[in-house]
């Protein structure tokens, strides 16, 4: 098999697939804890990168949800749109030597919680307003908030001469 074989196998297109379902089994079988984290994760800068890679030092296995290309518009309105397509999103991220899995959103992150059961949930902002936590700190997980040096969002780093592009 080779690593892009590997890289591929990293990425579930859905969170309630059979393939994901088994992976998860066998990090639960290892005992793995399992970091989880989810966000847009365009153009992936350094701020992303700080903050992906701590989250994956509060465990064994970090799984990354991104949204969808049609979810990122319905949240963030008709005039945002990704940079990149969200399986090119998907390939970068699997290609981080510390993301375990990246799984697809749609909308609301909770049920892709539900599914996966991580033992943290990791977020950029307020913890308390964190889609899942109500059934992460009860199933007995904990939920860390992670501040980044860089925490510019993407559209602000992306300039085409003198005007930003969004």
């Amino acid at each position: 098999m080779t690593q892009f074989d590997l890289l591929i196998e990293s990425i579930y297109p859905q969170s309630d697939s059979d393939e994901l379902a088994k992976k998860l089994a066998v990090w639960r079988f290892k005992s793995q804890k399992i970091v989880f984290t989810h966000g847009y994760f365009d153009a992936l800068h350094k701020g992303h990168i700080e903050y992906l890679a701590t989250a994956a030092e509060l465990g064994d296995i970090l799984v990354v949800g991104i949204y969808t290309d049609s979810s990122a518009s319905r949240i963030k309105g008709k005039r945002f749109a990704t940079i990149h397509d969200e399986y090119s999103r998907a390939m970068v991220l699997a290609s981080l030597q510390f993301v375990g899995g990246v799984v697809f959103i749609e909308n609301d992150p909770t049920s892709t919680i539900e599914i996966i059961k991580p033992n943290v949930l990791v977020a950029g902002y307020e913890p308390k307003t964190l889609h899942g936590y109500d059934f992460v700190t009860q199933n007995g997980g904990s939920v860390v908030t992670i501040k980044t040096i860089n925490s510019e969002n993407t559209p602000g780093l992306i300039c085409s001469g003198n005007e930003m592009v969004s």
